[in-house]
C-alpha cells in the first residue's frame, strides 16, 4: 500500500514517513533517515510533525552507528563525484489528436521511469505525476521522484519511459487508460519524445 501511495505522489509525506517506518524496523537506517527527511523537506518547519520526523532522523543516524552503518547526516559533505552524465531524463510527452477528445477534467498524466535490465528492480525508478490539461508537457525525471533510495534513476544505466493518463488516477494501469509505447533510453538522456497514441482495452 505504501508503494502504491508513493507511486502516485512520491512526494506525499505520510507515505514517505510510513515508508521509513517499514525500513526502520527491516533495520535498514540508511533508508528510513532518506525517507523521514524527504518527508521533512514536504512539511511546514515549525510543525509538530517536522519535529517528529527531526527526532526520527536523529534515531536512524544513531541507530546506523550502532549497528556499524553509519548513514551520511544531513548536513554532510559528499565528496566531489566523478564527471558524469547526470541522473535526470528530459523530454516532451504529448498527446495524439486522434485521442483528444478522450481527454477529460480530472484526467492524471503519469511519466514513469522503470529499469531495463531483465533482473532489474520491479518498482518504478522515478514517477512524475501531473494533471493531464498541461498537456503537451516537457518533464524531467532525476532521483528526487524515486520511491525508494536504493530504486532510483541513478542506479541504472538504461531505464524504458512510458506515459499513461489514467482515467481515475491510480497507479496501475486501468481499463481505458491512454498510453504510449515506452522509449528505452540511456539515464541521461535528453529530448525523449513519448507520445500517448493507444487505449488500454
Amino acid at each position: 500500500m505504501i508503494e502504491r501511495a508513493l507511486a502516485a505522489d512520491p512526494r506525499h509525506p505520510k507515505a514517505l514517513a510510513l515508508a521509513g517506518s517499514a525500513a526502520y524496523e527491516r533495520q535498514d537506517y540508511a533508508a528510513a533517515a532518506d525517507y523521514w527527511r524527504r518527508a521533512r523537506d514536504q512539511v511546514p518547519p515549525d510543525s509538530a510533525f517536522a519535529a517528529q520526523l527531526d527526532r526520527s532522523v536523529a534515531d536512524a543516524e544513531t541507530a546506523a552507528a550502532a549497528d556499524g552503518t553509519p548513514v551520511a547526516k544531513s548536513d554532510a559533505s559528499p565528496a566531489a563525484p566523478a564527471a558524469t552524465a547526470p541522473a535526470t531524463i528530459s523530454g516532451q510527452v504529448r498527446l495524439a489528436p486522434e485521442l483528444a477528445a478522450r481527454l477529460a477534467a480530472g484526467d492524471t498524466l503519469f511519466v514513469v521511469a522503470r529499469s531495463a535490465a531483465a533482473d532489474g528492480p520491479r518498482m518504478p525508478l522515478a514517477v512524475l505525476r501531473r494533471d493531464a490539461a498541461e498537456l503537451p508537457l516537457a518533464f524531467t525525471l532525476d532521483d528526487r521522484l524515486a520511491m525508494s533510495p536504493g530504486a532510483a534513476l541513478s542506479t541504472a544505466t538504461e531505464v524504458l519511459v512510458s506515459a499513461r493518463i489514467s482515467k481515475a488516477g491510480q497507479a496501475t494501469p486501468q481499463p481505458g487508460d491512454l498510453v504510449g509505447e515506452p522509449a528505452r533510453v540511456k539515464v541521461g538522456s535528453d529530448g525523449v519524445e513519448l507520445v500517448i497514441d493507444r487505449v488500454v482495452p
